[in-house]
């Protein structure tokens, strides 16, 4: 269940950036960045059109999935791959110090 809602987690995150970036721009020159030229700042010029619609969708569906697995990775143990790895024994050295090399004559 978890990895079903990650996998439509991610393609619905991928969809969603491909619906961001074909959608144009509202008023994108560079009059609008300092606040000038809009006649119809209080109110929508033109209707919403698909790709509004679709991303919209995508956002809701991407806030569902995110809150799913939330909840669901509150239940998850901490499994890592890590965990799985062998352990050997670490090599002991019998020496308690370290050997000081002979002065040069």
């Amino acid at each position: 269940m978890y990895s079903v809602i990650i996998a439509i987690h991610v393609f619905v995150s991928i969809l969603l950036i491909l619906a961001v970036l074909l959608q144009s721009g509202k008023e994108s020159d560079l009059g609008s960045a300092f606040g000038g030229g809009s006649s119809d700042t209080f109110g929508p010029a033109t209707p919403a059109n698909i790709m509004n619609k679709i991303t919209t969708i995508l956002v809701i569906v991407f806030f569902f999935t995110s809150i799913t697995l939330t909840i669901l990775s509150k239940n998850r143990t901490g499994e890592s791959i890590l965990n799985k790895i062998p352990v050997s024994s670490p090599i002991q050295n019998n020496q308690s110090s370290p050997k000081v090399p002979m002065q040069s004559k």
